[in-house]
């Protein structure tokens, strides 16, 4: 039976939860960062595609953090608390953090999964908002 979740939102009635991979500079603001938190706030996204990810996400759904810079890996989960659309250039994305990813999936490992190959995270990598599949999401946080 094919996971629904695979897809993006279809035109049915019925909602199917997104997982995204969020993309942060570790120097800027890192997954320890937002353990010491708990929450933020994930805004300041340039990007219109980026945007347009941000602005259809859901509470509940769930995220992959994944540093750049030197590290170039997934190294946390977290999820979606709420989301403000009310200004569509800058919507504001309340995330809370889940677990640290006990084995970091580097970019060099990412890419070499054939499950990777057509993703944004690959094919687009400036995109600082990354749809997942269901299957993708489960192999970066090691489900």
């Amino acid at each position: 039976m094919p996971d629904n979740r695979d897809t993006r939102r279809s035109t049915c009635l019925q909602y199917l939860p997104m997982d995204y991979l969020l993309k942060t500079e570790p120097k800027v603001y890192s997954f320890a960062d937002l353990e010491r938190e708990k929450t933020t706030i994930w805004d300041g996204v340039t990007n219109p595609v980026a945007v347009k990810h941000l602005r259809e996400m859901k509470p509940g759904e769930r995220l992959v953090i994944y540093h750049t810079g030197d590290e170039k890996s997934a190294v946390g989960s977290a999820s979606v608390v709420a989301v403000d659309a009310s200004d569509p250039r800058n919507p504001q994305v309340k995330i809370k953090v889940g677990k640290p990813i006990a084995k970091a999936k580097t970019l060099a490992e990412i890419k070499a999964r054939a499950s990777f190959a057509e993703s944004p995270l690959v094919r687009q990598g400036r995109l600082s908002v990354v749809p997942l599949t269901a299957s993708q999401y489960g192999w970066l946080v090691g489900e």
